[in-house]
């Protein structure tokens, strides 16, 4: 392992020096950085401050790693995904917009029909700004979040797997800060500035929406957030992805394709966890959670706990329930549903929605809306039919294997800061309850200290070649056709 930085690894190349080269060998792109060359500058300023932050502020101790990775080099099937060898300071991060399609039309609010955007409307500006700045920050924040998890990986291959949602996390930056300097002029090379100015957990400067300031200490957490919360990224990627400003929907169009990999490792991983721990049940003829604790295994309750806590936590990114401003982004077509041509009705101005909200008198009442003002619930509700999935998946793991125990989804009225059942108390199944019943029972429902103690305890690392953690299972296969004890990182 690495005590400290390595002293063998200089802090960073002369990245001046490194401007003069060839630019577009440096980033691959589809956007014809070289005939564009005040935008070039731009990003050739920009670049150096990325790699200092990258240097600082990503994965502790492991820059000078050589990690098998895959690295984006055109969005066609063969290049998309090109594995090999790298230091994740040498990644080249690309700028890929997904194929523009002369067809394609406006696909709902107001002008529907019409064409799609080339540049902005002027009066549109500042609010495509601010949705673009406000996806672009949580992809620094999730690597800033992560950065020390790879000293204590379960596995080479986990370590891997992690590096290559920060690489990705990182190239998903450089998407949105090409949108600010390709876009929005100066204001937008300002709010490029920022986004690395702003820090995950900074007393002063912290992120922009709360979920991306909460620490991930733990890889229990990381799989749940990976799972979680970047399937709120995926999510928010696609109604982007509907967007009439093409370059953004082209942008998050193909960001889609790299955020499937980052789920699959918060899926799996969850997976693997209980498989390990079915198997330690199985060998010790209890469902005792102390004899599984006792037995160096994530006892099932306390991965329920954990599952409470970031499925809750990443509710409130999709936004309060009834909301002018998701109605105006639909109205003007900024911001779709995802799958908007799922939907019969494009326009939804005749359309109503029925939510249930707190009565006041510890119950709830139905209240209607109109269809535009409940988009970010619409949104949600896609969302946790999504997340159902995993879930069923994991539970007929825990079935085959001869268990009742079950896990669930905690009600979206549970454990909210934001929106129409922000600061009420309520079960995880959403029954209104007393503040005091909500105190007494929380312990019950989402990580305790102790808990939290009792994982980070197991959370050792595994770094030979061909090891795995004691509580998590092997996954089912490799990464690009190798098996599961390849060399995947390098250590030097």
């Amino acid at each position: 392992m690495f005590a400290g930085r390595d002293a063998k690894a200089p802090l960073y190349r002369d990245w001046s020096f490194a401007m003069s080269i060839n630019y577009q060998d440096r980033i691959p792109n589809n956007v014809d950085l070289g005939s564009n060359r005040t935008l070039q500058r731009a990003l050739e300023h920009w670049q150096p401050e990325f790699l200092n932050w990258w240097q600082e502020l990503g994965p502790r101790d492991f820059q000078v790693a050589d990690v098998y990775l895959r690295t984006a080099t055109s969005v066609d099937a063969k290049g998309w995904a090109t594995y090999g060898y790298v230091r994740m300071p040498d990644y080249r991060w690309g700028i890929f917009l997904a194929g523009r399609d002369p067809e394609r039309r406006i696909g709902f609010g107001d002008s529907y029909g019409q064409e799609v955007w080339q540049q902005i409307p002027g009066e549109y500006r500042a609010t495509l700004r601010r949705l673009i700045v406000t996806q672009g920050d949580t992809e620094p924040a999730s690597v800033e979040q992560q950065r020390m998890l790879g000293h204590i990986a379960p596995s080479l291959y986990d370590m891997r797997n992690l590096f290559q949602v920060n690489v990705e996390e990182g190239r998903h930056l450089w998407a949105m800060v090409y949108l600010l300097h390709a876009y929005f002029g100066r204001d937008g090379r300002e709010e490029a500035e920022e986004l690395l100015e702003r820090h995950s957990g900074d007393a002063d400067k912290p992120r922009i929406l709360g979920t991306f300031n909460e620490p991930i200490r733990d890889w229990l957490s990381f799989f749940m957030f990976t799972y979680f919360t970047d399937r709120d990224g995926k999510f928010q990627l696609k109604s982007l992805a509907e967007s009439s400003f093409d370059p953004l929907a082209r942008t998050c169009s193909f960001m889609l394709t790299e955020e499937a990999h980052h789920m699959f490792v918060g899926d799996t991983g969850i997976n693997r966890v209980v498989r390990r721990t079915l198997e330690v049940m199985k060998e010790l003829g209890t469902e005792d959670p102390a004899a599984v604790r006792n037995a160096g295994a994530i006892d099932l309750p306390t991965v329920q706990k954990y599952l409470n806590f970031w499925f809750s936590s990443s509710l409130d990114l999709f936004g309060s329930e009834t909301s002018s401003n998701a109605a105006s982004y639909f109205a003007n077509g900024l911001k779709g549903r995802p799958d908007e041509s799922r939907y019969e009705d494009h326009i939804a101005t005749d359309q109503a929605y029925v939510l249930e909200v707190p009565d006041g008198n510890g119950g709830f009442k139905t209240e209607e809306i109109p269809m535009r003002n409940a988009m970010n619930d619409v949104t949600r509700g896609s969302y946790v039919k999504d997340c159902d999935m995993g879930v069923t998946r994991w539970n007929r793991v825990i079935e085959k294997a001869g268990y009742s125990f079950r896990l669930s989804l905690p009600s979206t009225r549970f454990r909210r800061n934001i929106g129409s059942w922000a600061g009420v108390p309520t079960d995880p199944t959403g029954k209104p309850i007393t503040q005091d019943e909500f105190n007494a029972q929380i312990g019950n429902w989402l990580p305790s200290d102790s808990d939290r103690a009792y994982i980070m305890s197991l959370m050792h690392g595994v770094h030979e070649q061909g090891k795995m953690a004691a509580w998590i299972a092997p996954p089912d296969r490799g990464i690009d056709n190798n098996p599961v004890d390849y060399e995947y990182v390098k250590m030097h």
